[in-house]
Parts: C-alpha cells; sequence; structure tokens
C-alpha cells in the first residue's frame, strides 16, 4: 500500500489560505476519486476539495475551524500500490459547501460588497500540521527582503505601520516559513501590550491624565435572543469595517429619466425570452451603461497602493447578490465593456442563479474593479453603499417609480408620467474628487436616459 499525500489547492489569485470548515470523511473512510473529503472556506467562496484517487482516509493533519496555507498536507490517504509517498493538489471544481462569502467586497463584495478583494480568510485559526514522525519541528525566521508575502499580510503591515526590518523579523508558521496573518496579528498584540506596558509608567513631574472610560458590555434584558454571526456575516462585518477606515467616503447623486429604457424592455422583453431561454433583466442594462461610463472615465476605475494609484486596464464590474441566507455575495462580470447586452445578461443571470445555489466557483468573485448594487430590487429608492476595498467606488440605483415630471417640447413645458430613479454612488476621496465622481455618475444617467427605443439585440 502506498501513501498519498492531500494537499490544500491553489483556490484563486492571491488567495494563499482557508479555513477548515468540516470534514466530510472521517479516519477509516473509504473514499472515491473525485469524491469530496473536506470543506473549506476563504473569504471568497465555500468549496469542497475532492479527492484525485481512490483510498482510505488515514490521517487528518488539520482539526475544524484550522487555517491551512495553500501547498499545505491536509490528509493522508492510504492508496493501492507501492513505492515513495504521493503528492497531488486537489482542483476545486465543484460546488461551494455552505454560504459563499461576500461584499460588498475583495478586492463581501467586496457591497455584500462589500467584500475583500483579493485576500485572504478573515476566519481566526492557527494553521499546524502534524508530521508523519510526529515530532516537534523547530520554527525557523527567515531574514530577507526578497521574502514572500502575502497580499493580505502586506496590507495589515502598512496599516499598521510596521517597518521592513520589524516584519523579516516574524517567526513564520506557514508552509516553508511563510508569515501568515495569524503571525501578524500575533506580532502587533504582542508590540502592543509591551507599549502598553511602556506607556502605563507616570513620567516624574508630569501629570498623569485620568484614563479614558472603557466601552461597556452589552447588556441584554430579559428576553432578548444573542445569536452569534456566522461566518460569512463575520467577513462582512469586518470587510465594511475595514472599508470605512480606509477609505474616506463621499457620495454623489443624481436623478434619471428611464421611460424610454423601460418602454424598450416591455417590448422586447416576451421575444427575448422565446430566444434566449431566459429574461432580460435590467441588471445587464445598468452594467452596460456603467462600463461605457468607465470607458470614458478611466480615473474611477482604480485602485490604490499607498501614493500611488493604480489605473486598472480590465473593467470587471462586481455586481452584489443576495443569496438565501440573507448575506451578500459579489460575483464578478470579467471584462464586461467587451460583451454584447445579450452576453452580459447571460453573465448575470448564470452568476446570479450560482450565487443562489451556493455554486460560486473562487475566481467568480475575484479581480472586480468597481461594484454594482440595485437596491431597488428591495424597493428602495436610494442608499450609500460602503466601498467595496480595494477598488475606489461602488454605484447603487434605487427602484423605477411613475411620476409626474415636467417635459420641455417646441410648444412649452408640459406635465407627463415619466419612469424615474435615483443613482447614487460612494467614492474614495483620497483619489476621486466630487467634479469627477458626479460628472462620471450624471454619465452613466445619460446613458440610460437616451436609450434608443429602436435598439435590436
Amino acid at each position: 500500500m502506498g501513501i498519498y499525500k492531500l494537499l490544500l489547492p491553489k483556490m484563486g489569485e492571491s488567495v494563499s489560505e482557508a479555513t477548515i470548515t468540516k470534514w466530510v470523511k472521517e479516519v477509516g473512510d473509504m473514499i472515491a476519486e473525485d469524491e469530496a473529503v473536506v470543506e473549506i472556506a476563504t473569504d471568497k467562496v465555500d468549496s469542497d476539495v475532492p479527492s484525485p484517487v481512490g483510498g482510505k482516509l488515514l490521517k487528518k493533519l488539520f482539526e475544524e475551524n484550522q487555517v491551512a496555507q495553500v501547498g499545505d498536507v491536509i490528509a493522508l490517504l492510504e492508496v493501492e500500490g507501492e513505492g515513495e509517498e504521493e503528492e497531488s493538489v486537489a482542483q476545486v471544481e465543484s460546488a461551494p459547501a455552505v454560504d459563499p462569502v461576500s461584499q460588498v467586497d475583495e478586492d463581501v463584495a467586496e457591497p455584500l460588497n462589500n467584500g475583500h478583494e483579493e485576500h485572504t480568510t478573515e476566519i481566526p485559526g492557527i494553521p499546524g500540521t502534524e508530521l508523519l514522525e510526529e515530532k516537534d519541528v523547530e520554527k525557523t525566521v527567515i531574514h530577507s527582503s526578497d521574502r514572500f508575502y502575502s497580499p493580505l499580510v502586506k496590507n495589515i503591515a502598512q496599516e499598521e505601520g510596521l517597518s521592513q526590518e520589524e516584519l523579516d523579523n516574524i517567526v513564520g508558521t506557514g508552509l516553508e516559513g511563510r508569515v501568515t496573518k495569524q503571525d501578524v496579528l500575533g506580532y502587533l498584540a504582542n508590540r502592543s501590550s509591551s507599549t502598553k506596558a511602556i506607556t502605563s509608567q507616570p513620567i516624574a513631574n508630569e501629570q498623569v491624565s485620568p484614563e479614558k472610560p472603557t466601552v461597556a458590555t452589552m447588556k441584554t434584558s430579559s428576553g432578548d435572543e444573542i445569536v452569534e454571526m456566522d461566518r460569512m456575516r463575520k467577513l462582512i462585518a469586518d470587510h465594511m469595517v475595514h472599508s470605512v477606515k480606509t477609505s474616506p467616503h463621499v457620495a454623489s447623486f443624481v436623478e434619471a429619466d428611464v421611460t424610454n429604457l423601460v418602454q424598450w424592455r416591455e417590448k422586447i422583453k416576451e421575444g427575448y425570452k422565446k430566444r434566449e431561454g431566459e429574461n432580460i433583466t435590467f441588471t445587464p442594462i445598468f452594467i452596460e451603461a456603467i462600463s461605457k461610463a468607465l470607458k470614458d472615465f478611466p480615473m474611477v476605475n482604480v485602485s490604490i497602493d499607498g501614493h500611488n494609484i493604480i489605473k486598472r486596464k480590465n473593467i470587471n464590474i462586481g455586481m452584489a447578490a443576495a443569496l438565501p441566507s440573507g448575506n451578500l455575495i459579489v460575483p464578478v462580470i470579467k471584462n464586461a465593456d467587451q460583451l454584447s447586452l445579450v452576453g452580459l445578461s447571460k453573465s448575470v443571470n448564470d452568476l446570479a442563479s450560482r450565487a443562489r445555489a451556493n455554486q460560486l466557483k473562487p475566481d467568480d468573485t475575484q479581480g472586480g474593479t468597481f461594484t454594482f448594487t440595485n437596491i431597488g430590487a428591495f424597493g428602495n429608492i436610494m442608499g450609500v453603499p460602503i466601498i467595496n476595498q480595494p477598488q475606489a467606488a461602488i454605484l447603487a440605483v434605487g427602484t423605477i417609480k411613475k411620476r409626474p415630471a415636467v417635459l420641455e417640447t417646441e410648444y412649452g413645458d408640459v406635465i407627463a408620467i415619466r419612469h424615474m430613479m435615483y443613482l447614487s454612488m460612494s467614492y474614495d476621496h483620497r483619489i476621486i474628487d466630487g467634479a469627477l465622481g458626479g460628472t462620471f455618475l450624471k454619465r452613466v444617467a445619460d446613458y440610460l436616459e437616451n436609450w434608443d427605443v429602436n435598439r435590436v439585440i
């Protein structure tokens, strides 16, 4: 018999770790080829890890809720054959297990994403692995400016003001001594405690001000119910706080007369459904208008890295989608500006249906450069969404309502019943000023207002 090493697979760009959420198989269980062994979670989606080979589960090297790095051996399987131990990375291609993770948007959704765009998992845990010989291994410290750090580790170091020297001196517990998020947070906690101990000593001849009151523990009353956040809601909560702390949010609003658009869709929707076998909603139409405006104003399709501006080459629109669990997720339409309206409609319907069925893959939620959310679907007329880091803006559309409006005609002004809608956009004031943000938003509204009622798709 041989031993097969099941490795944690690569799950997309810049995703370097995942949380073990549930072992589907127990030690001693027989596993068929391509059968799921364990469920894992990143800050993007939840997935199954299937076994590329058939065999018996010999050993689990990670417990549930522990964090493993990409390439870590997570399980040992006993397989038919002899020879040296084999080693392989399973490909995550099956449907996600429980809740896929959002927004609102890295790079929970990302509005739902509003979530981290290309960040690693936020669930606390300590990665660890048990060697075959079950001997303790001494951790090594790598001192080198060429040492590899994941984007999440770099972001934390930058936000906390860690020098390169400090970063290089952190003990790495990941694969091959790699520094993980937990390593950095542990170092910061120890540094913070040391600083607090020093600064808490009174200085001679200096008056010590009284301590500031600490935040009181939340009190509950009789009958109150305490509901613990699920993993996805925790990620969304952390992502939202991170976004507000990172970007100075400002917002602009415009009102659009979308009567021509509404009448056009009403005219073509039945024929479209018969021809394509699915509905055409307003969402792909809004995304098309946003894509056009981003080509007109490329400085909105940006991210910030310190004092550098990254102008994104691709226009990848994140689309906030509601999940049956009540949470949100932001699947991404890649190269939206290169798709026809039919192509956008099919992409929107496909991503939305797979999101509701918890069947998104990790790559489906990565690479977004701008996020769109339709709050009108819930009957809201307008809102102020939170930016999906590390993007620079997020646009929301409200519900379309019939209202009396003043129209200018060659015979004078008249009052008519029109379909009106509000658009709002939150944007990062470090890079997008009011003139750019407001002009961009108005351009999106113009594309919707000037819709060709004779357009053929």
